[in-house]
Parts: C-alpha cells; sequence; structure tokens
C-alpha cells in the first residue's frame, strides 16, 4: 500500500493538526484550560527564576541548576502552547512543513536537556551528601556551567537526528496530522514511507537516553540512601532526605510519562492516548515543578517571604 502511494507522491507543503476532536463549545473549554494552565506555567517558573536570582542565600549549584530547569519547562512549553492555543479558535488548524520541523526540533531540543539536567542535579544531591567536604570543588561554577552546556549539547545531539530521520520522511498528499503539535509518532504515522527504521530509531534513541539518565539518577540516590540511613538523628534523615523530595518527584513525573510516550514499541499505535500523555508531560510538568520545588524547599520558600517582606 505504501508503495502505491508512493508512485503518487506529492509534496506537502503544511499539516493541519486534528487535536482533539470534540465538539465546538468542549473546543472553547479546552482553550480556557490550556490558557490558564500556560499562564500559570509562566508565572510560575519566571517567579522561581527572579526569586533564584534575587536572593543571596540560593546562590548555590542546587539552583543554579533548578534556574536551567525553569528556563527549559518554560521554553518547551512556549514551543507548544501558543499554536495549541491558536488551533482551538482557528478552523483549518494548520502548520508549515517547516513551521513543524522548527517546532519539533526545539521541543526535542529542550526536553532531551531537561532530561539530562536532572540526571546531573541527581549527581549534585549525591556530591552535597555523600562528599559535602569536596562539594565546593567538584561543584565549581565552572563545572556547574560545563554540566548544563553538556546537557544542551545531548539535547542537540538527539534533535538534529530524530528531525533529520523524521523530515527525510515522504508524506504522499496526506497531510492531517493526529495530534495537537508536530511529534513524532504523529509524523510517522502518515508518512508513505517504510517507516521501520524511523521507528527503530526513535525506540533505540529514546530507551539509550531514558536508560542512561536513569541509571544515573538511580546509582545516586543509591548512595544518598545509603549515606543517609547512617546518619543516627530521625531528625537529620528528615532533613537530608527533604533536600532530595522535590527532585525526586520531578524526575517521577517526568520519566514515568516520557518512558510511556517514547520507549515502548507499540506507542504509536495509540494517537488517542499519546495526546493524553502529552498534555501531561508538554504542559502539565512544566507547570509543576516550580510549585514542586517552590512548596517542598524551605530556603525558596523563605526567599519568596523574604522578598515580599521587602515590598
Amino acid at each position: 500500500m505504501k508503495n502505491e502511494l508512493n508512485r503518487s507522491y506529492s509534496e506537502v507543503t503544511e499539516f493541519i493538526m486534528l487535536g482533539f476532536r470534540t465538539p465546538p463549545k468542549l473546543q472553547s473549554l479546552l482553550f480556557l484550560v490550556f490558557l490558564l494552565i500556560y499562564m500559570v506555567t509562566v508565572v510560575g517558573n519566571i517567579s522561581l527564576v527572579i526569586v533564584i536570582k534575587m536572593d543571596s542565600r540560593l546562590q548555590m549549584p542546587m539552583y543554579f541548576f533548578l534556574r536551567n530547569l525553569s528556563y527549559l519547562d518554560l521554553c518547551y512549553s512556549t514551543v507548544i502552547a501558543p499554536k495549541a492555543l491558536a488551533n482551538f479558535l482557528s478552523t483549518e488548524k494548520k502548520i508549515s512543513y517547516n513551521g513543524c520541523a522548527a517546532q519539533f526540533f526545539f521541543f526535542a531540543l529542550f526536553v532531551t536537556t531537561e532530561g539530562f539536567l536532572l540526571a546531573v542535579m541527581a549527581v549534585d544531591r549525591f556530591l552535597a551528601i555523600c562528599s559535602p567536604l569536596l562539594y565546593p570543588v567538584h561543584m565549581s561554577q565552572k563545572a556547574c556551567v560545563q554540566l548544563v552546556t553538556g546537557s544542551y549539547i545531548c539535547g542537540g545531539i538527539n534533535s538534529i537526528v530524530q528531525t533529520g530521520f523524521t523530515f527525510s520522511l515522504r508524506f504522499c498528499g496526506e497531510n492531517r496530522l493526529d495530534h495537537f503539535f508536530c511529534d513524532v509518532p504523529a509524523l510517522i504515522k502518515i508518512s508513505c514511507v517504510d517507516t521501520f527504521v524511523n521507528e527503530i530509531v526513535l525506540f533505540v534513541l529514546s530507551a539509550l537516553i531514558i536508560t542512561t539518565t536513569t541509571t544515573v539518577i538511580l546509582v545516586s540516590y543509591a548512595y544518598i540512601l545509603s549515606t543517609v540511613l547512617k546518619i543516627p538523628s530521625t531528625s537529620g534523615r528528615s532533613k537530608t532526605f527533604s533536600t532530595c523530595g522535590s527532585h525526586t518527584a520531578a524526575v517521577s513525573l517526568f520519566y514515568g510519562t516520557v518512558f510511556f510516550m517514547y520507549a515502548q514499541p507499540g506507542a504509536i499505535s495509540s494517537p488517542e492516548k499519546n495526546k493524553i500523555v502529552a498534555v501531561f508531560y508538554t504542559l502539565i510538568i512544566p507547570m509543576l515543578n516550580p510549585l514542586i520545588y517552590s512548596l517542598r524547599n524551605r530556603d525558596v520558600k523563605d526567599a519568596v517571604k523574604s522578598i515580599l517582606c521587602r515590598k
């Protein structure tokens, strides 16, 4: 079938995003829900960045990484949300071929970078708890910048490979994308050529990234747990665990949804389920992260109170 379609190949210059197939009234409701989520995401992440920059007590590696995490959450939700919001109010719901490629490239860049940054943050907690005397040496300002830069490089490599493979596919006149943004599974589904290699590349790269970063996180927390259990006082153990609680919650949310979406061979075959999961990691997680890190972190809460009292 795909070979026959390939013979009648005509260049696709734009895609129509089908998004959520709901009645017009529900489209308006979804617009309001998405808008509210996006506004909370923007306000929450910008506020967290400002608080970290303004408070001298938060000028530590942990908060340097947290500030970069907020940048990433803000960036990749902004790559998705404005176009999705516009499509809720539009009858055409179109995106150009190049616009689709650009959207996917930046989304893959920021999401992959966040995965590596979460692993870096786990290493930071490991060094702070298990090797406190050498922590300032290992986590110097230069080392922190290098680790964040390395995360972006890894994200960039994955994004270039994924974008190159995906947009080398042919779309034989079929341009209806069953999603609310340009993502690999939806694009592979409407291609008219053999997509076996693309599906393998998607699975292998996703599995490699998830396996590498989760291994770093699990090993780091295994050492942290071992160290914490040696602390004699209950209050000491509780205080040490509390510094890792926010990161553990963020990691669980992020990797749980990303694994479900990309690291399963059958993920491409369920578009409706993929849309629901995609809403969670493109919009809900960027909204929740600043809340998780501010509500569960005493230093951040104290910094917020201090800034508000000054005013």
